[in-house]
């Protein structure tokens, strides 16, 4: 390659983002000054968005195995086994800075990008979920956030045809300016049809399929999604993508076609970085070399150049390596499905990734110097320069309360929390979801997790995703911990067993002390967690500089759970149980309006974060042995709002009302306990024949267990507290959200 830039040596590496000692590491890698578009492909590839520059040593110390998985990270999506052939297959990803500059396409094409990552596996996707993080639903401008967003996800999964079946939504302010739009895409694949990046050989014909290949999303992984939000943000909005969900789904299909005909080596979906990361990551991963030619992609602007074609993010794109003698097959399916499939190029033997326009050779890079050879920056030592105060309040200019005012009488204050964004029902968002298209869902959105069945079969799977940024911004480790904890006790909620999770780690700049310790703790507490409840991490995703105007939003570690049922037809329903049955609380009574949503509703937010991980792995095993002989009637996770909330929402499913004394515990009072906070706990309701059952198991398991009451009437009476009808506790879920954001 003789062709250098012109323009002088640290100009072009700072265009596209690079530091001096990158733009030297890079000289040193290929021996020569890069052209320019050879520095805009390095710039892409060693973005943070794309090499994960400062997560990857931290991301090593996951545990990544264990007896179900198949695929671990390092691929499209993760794999866990299923038995009898088949595979889950499952990742959660991030589509933040995009849906902040322009929320409809950008929560669209994160839905988008997420299918792909799933069916580039051979997977047929068969649900999506969401975790957003949002500012106070009362402000205008996080409303137009709020409408964009949720519009987005809606359209195109509509579109598309896959259901939504759960989610997270937090309200805080500190993602006022900043929302973080995490999507989590779950599909069911046979094990001879999964596919992999790896598969090409030389001699192989690349092909581009799907969309022609337009300006939009140029410098998206580089820039916009690698670099902290600003004043200039705005300038940013022609690097987020457009979405065609119709095309996808006709992209979909194709894709698996090809699979299930086995007329494909290799496939790569074209995401961050567009043809400049499939086609390097292809060939890296392959170990071979690949040979474009510009002038053959497919466009729908004119005049592009090949910095364009190679940098562009347009969506809906794959990259397919077909197998030798196929191509006519290959081009067949293309065609069945009205798809634009052009072949770009072939796999040569030499590691060199070679790109033409036409005869002019206008890039020539190793493949593994893009996609393998980015620079790890340990951040330990500037982690561990940063001191965190021991409390940071909810608001940064109010007086800290040492105690939560109490403003009434606690039955309103019940309807008051229940109705509040963190707690309200969610149906306002997801009822323009279609969580029931395929007809698979068993359990939708509103309980503790979905429920999907597999068709011809009698099992079945449990799928939730979850934060808890409230608790990781005052601890990132526990917050993170506690994010595995919940995901994985809202799976046993269901009656399924945990087999593994993938992780979205939402975090500010790395490259100041704080976000570098916030990154460093978020990691460790997902380790220990997983490690204390014996679930792997299989996919994932980092996102970094999560900030606005040197200003980091709190981390927020979403997880994504996927577990398995023996039985579908024997999930734990969603349910308020029978008139008679007994109320039971167990685990960990000891909980604190400190961190709690009544504590913040009322200016205290603050530590420290109480966990037992121990306990938490007992409580999950003991609701599973439970339910394996058949003890359990309905369960519900303890959450925000504490028991009070667990209790109503509880009484609102069935519409059924109970009687209840709240658990004594030294040093708590009346509010504490109704609306206090804690992890491990869940309220379970059974047969009060069982009882004695369970509390052996409980023995056994050394779980503690408080009777609280029994299932009847129609009020959720706690005495000597309250009494209130449930119809007024499931008017005030309801509606609450939806009045928060402006609607009657």
């Amino acid at each position: 390659m003789t062709g250098t830039t012109t323009a002088q040596p640290n100009q072009i590496p700072h265009e596209v983002g690079l530091t001096d000692d990158e733009a030297a590491r890079v000289r040193e890698l290929i021996a020569r000054e890069p052209n320019a578009l050879e520095w805009a492909m390095f710039g892409a590839m060693w973005s943070e968005h794309c090499a994960y520059k400062h997560s990857k040593q931290l991301l090593r110390t996951l545990p990544t195995n264990g007896p179900a998985v198949v695929v671990g990270p390092g691929e499209n999506a993760g794999a866990v086994d299923l038995g009898g052939g088949l595979l889950c297959v499952f990742k959660v990803e991030s589509h933040n800075h995009p849906s902040a500059i322009e929320p409809y396409q950008g929560a669209a094409t994160g839905v988008g990008g997420i299918l792909r990552d799933v069916f580039a596996m051979g997977a047929r996707p068969t649900a999506v979920l969401n975790a957003l993080f949002f500012g106070p639903p009362t402000d205008p401008g996080v409303r137009r956030t709020i409408a964009g967003v949720v519009g987005g996800i809606s359209f195109y999964g509509n579109c598309v045809g896959i259901p939504d079946v759960g989610g997270h939504i937090s309200f805080e302010d500190s993602y006022a300016e900043n929302p973080l739009v995490n999507a989590m895409c779950v599909g069911i694949a046979r094990a001879e049809d999964l596919r992999f990046a790896s598969g090409a050989r030389p001699g192989s014909a690349v092909y581009l399929v799907g969309s022609d290949t337009g300006r939009d999303g140029i410098a998206g992984a580089s820039l916009l999604a690698s670099f902290e939000l600003g004043a200039g943000s705005d300038e940013k909005r022609p690097s987020v993508q457009v979405g065609n969900p119709f095309l996808e789904k006709l992209l979909l299909e194709a894709t698996l076609e090809l699979v299930a005909d086995d007329a494909i080596e290799a496939v790569q979906d074209l995401g961050a970085a567009g043809l400049t990361c499939a086609a390097s990551e292809v060939a890296a991963k392959s170990r071979v070399g690949v040979r474009i030619d510009v002038s053959a992609v497919p466009r729908r602007a004119r005049a592009m150049t090949p910095h364009e074609v190679m940098l562009s993010e347009s969506q809906e794109r794959m990259l397919v390596v077909a197998r030798p003698g196929r191509e006519r097959e290959v081009e067949r399916i293309f065609g069945r499905w009205e798809l634009h499939g052009a072949r770009i190029g072939e796999v040569i033997a030499e590691p060199v990734l070679r790109i033409f326009d036409r005869d002019e050779l206008v890039a020539e890079l190793p493949p593994r110097a893009l996609a393998d050879d980015a620079p790890e920056y340990d951040i330990s030592e500037l982690a561990s320069s940063y001191r965190p105060v021991s409390d940071e309040r909810l608001s940064g200019d109010a007086e800290r309360d040492e105690e939560p005012r109490q403003t009434g009488k606690i039955g309103l204050e019940l309807l008051e929390l229940l109705a509040s964004p963190p707690i309200a029902s969610r149906r306002a968002v997801y009822r323009t979801y279609d969580s029931m298209v395929g007809t698979d869902t068993v359990v939708g959105p509103g309980g503790d997790a979905a429920v999907m069945r597999i068709k011809g079969r009698e099992d079945g799977i449990a799928i939730a995703i979850d934060a808890q940024p409230r608790l990781a911004a005052l601890d990132p480790f526990a917050g993170a911990a506690l994010a595995v904890a919940e995901a994985t006790r809202n799976l046993v909620c269901m009656g399924a067993t945990p087999l593994a999770i993938t992780d979205c780690l939402n975090v500010g700049n790395p490259e100041r002390p704080k976000g570098a310790w916030q990154l460093t703790r978020t990691v460790a507490g997902i380790k220990a967690a997983c490690e204390a409840l014996g679930v792997p991490v299989v996919s994932g995703n980092v996102s970094l500089y999560n900030a606005t105007r040197g200003q980091d939003v709190w981390p927020a570690a979403t997880i994504g759970a996927v577990g398995h049922l023996a039985e579908v037809t024997r999930h734990i329903p969603v349910t308020t149980g029978r008139a008679g049955d007994v109320v039971i609380l167990a685990g960990n009574a000891l909980v604190s309006l400190d961190a709690a949503v009544y504590g913040a509703m009322h200016g205290v937010h603050r530590g420290p974060v109480q966990m037992d991980l121990a306990l938490e792995a007992r409580l999950q095993k003991l609701v599973l042995a439970a339910h394996a002989r058949g003890i359990i009637r309905a369960a519900h996770d303890r959450a925000e709002g504490g028991l009070g909330v667990a209790l109503a929402e509880l009484a609102i499913r069935d519409g059924i009302g109970m009687k209840v004394t709240l658990p004594a515990y030294r040093g708590i009072d009346k509010r504490a306990a109704l609306f206090g906070e804690a992890p491990s706990g869940i309220v379970l309701v059974l047969d009060p024949r069982h009882e004695a059952d369970l509390r052996a198991l409980a023995a056994e398991h050394q779980v503690a267990l408080w009777t609280l009451g029994a299932i009847g009437g129609d009020l959720l009476e706690v005495v000597p507290v309250l009494g209130t009808p449930v119809a007024s506790l499931a008017r005030a879920h309801a509606e609450g959200l939806a009045r928060a954001m402006g609607a009657a």
